[in-house]
């Protein structure tokens, strides 16, 4: 079948490199993709926020199966209007994408089905939030209700600097996401994340993971859209599994359907493990990134197929299996991110360092200039590996960097350090 994946970043290489290795494929489409995915598919230059041209080239192309990676076209409704030309396609509808593209909405649904999470209020003035802010206890977050390219939530650590981040949401640093403010609780705890496929009945957990938010090592500085990442992650043993499952993901399922927008696609939340258990601090409606390539590297089964279940219907006749050794990922970034950073610096190195044993090289901002590889993002590249432990996994991405050469970019030095913590103490 002909498949088109829409996206340019590394969760969608990482998705491409394992659709590629599908019996069910004949021939990969991505747009826009990146110069990594050019490797393994035709690139185009869609723009997915253009619904009528991702349809009129599906029909040019004959696609069977549109996968769509990234969370806004989910939130603007691609796949309503891919449904209404008649093509089959992986992720909620645009009534089921408020999950992740309004906060708001998914504390709402939260309070209506009991599902556990920090207490909240929801605000559509300054002076609102403020006067709920002066209620609470510091540290407290603040978060644009709507989509901002993993920029709009702020922790604040005193109140000085909660009553700035309501002011910046309200006087636009987050455009249109910004214009309701949702004020939460601080959440005590680790976090993990958790993936399912729904199929708007049935759920299919998929592997745990953990990723690395902020910046700096040691977890300081800014949050980004995530230094690394590495799964499974021991804090999700098998009864906090049970009790997502049971407290958090199957009532939102039933949730959704009850309101008649049924969810069919990946759900992916962000849990916090507290004293108390699992409370979900925030969802996503697609793979996250750089989660799904840790993901990627571990699942055996076809995940095309998977993919094709979950929109068909059919996630009860269906199973996945997974490598048992675990898999890290390192986020190289360009210098400055997540600020201002420069566009163009060149990347050498890459092929010896994809050679590394259980290496795999996921591009995230890159494209091809002049027969030059070159930076064209935030983050730029995930060097990934599997080991038989997290230390292992570790040493491989981290060895295989070393041959990287690339002056204008930088990552973390200690991705997977606390699951390596464990590793050393069992």
């Amino acid at each position: 079948m002909n498949v088109l994946l829409i996206g340019s970043g590394g969760r969608e290489h990482a998705l491409a490199w394992a659709i590629s290795a599908s019996p069910l494929l004949t021939r990969l489409y991505c747009g826009p993709g990146n110069a990594g995915i050019a490797e393994l598919a035709e690139c185009v230059p869609l723009d997915a926020a253009d619904h009528q041209q991702v349809v009129a080239y599906c029909k040019e192309k004959s696609i069977d199966f549109v996968v769509i990676g990234p969370e806004a076209p989910l939130v603007a409704g691609l796949g309503d209007d891919l449904a209404r030309a008649g093509i089959k396609y992986f992720g909620p509808d645009k009534a089921a994408a408020q999950l992740e593209g309004s906060k708001g909405f998914t504390k709402e649904l939260c309070r209506e089905c009991a599902i556990p999470t920090g207490a909240y209020g929801i605000f559509n003035s300054a002076a609102a939030a403020k006067g709920y802010l002066a209620t609470q206890k510091i540290p407290i977050v603040i978060k644009a209700d709507g989509l901002a390219a993993g920029k709009g939530v702020i922790i604040a650590a005193s109140m000085a600097e909660a009553e700035r981040a309501v002011d910046a949401c309200f006087d636009g640093a987050f455009g249109a996401a910004g214009a309701t403010v949702v004020i939460e609780e601080f959440l005590e705890g680790e976090e993990a994340s958790f993936f399912a496929l729904c199929d708007g009945k049935t759920v299919l957990p998929l592997a745990t993971a953990q990723d690395h938010k902020r910046v700096g090592d040691g977890d300081t500085g800014p949050n980004t859209g995530g230094m690394g990442a590495y799964s499974p992650a021991p804090v999700m043993t098998p009864d906090m599994i049970r009790r997502t499952m049971d407290e958090i993901i199957r009532p939102t399922v039933a949730g959704m359907a009850k309101r008649g927008t049924p969810f069919k696609g990946v759900l992916f939340l962000g849990v916090m493990i507290t004293a108390q258990g699992p409370k979900l601090y925030e969802y996503n409606v697609r793979f996250g990134d750089p989660e799904c390539q840790v993901l990627m590297l571990r699942l055996k089964s076809d995940l095309l197929a998977a993919l094709i279940a979950t929109a068909d219907g059919v996630l009860d006749k269906f199973d996945l299996r997974w490598h048992a050794d675990p898999a890290l990922a390192v986020v190289l970034a360009a210098n400055g991110y997540p600020g201002d950073y420069a566009k163009g610096t060149e990347i050498r190195g890459l092929e010896a360092a994809g050679a590394n044993e259980g290496v795999e090289i996921f591009h995230a901002g890159t494209a091809q200039e002049g027969g030059r590889l070159v930076a064209t993002g935030g983050r730029v590249l995930n060097v990934a590996a599997r080991g038989r432990s997290v230390a292992q996994a570790q040493a491989r991405a981290y060895g295989a960097i070393a041959m990287i050469d690339w002056p204008g970019g930088f990552c973390r030095k200690d991705i997977g350090w606390r699951a390596i913590a464990r590793e050393k103490s069992a």
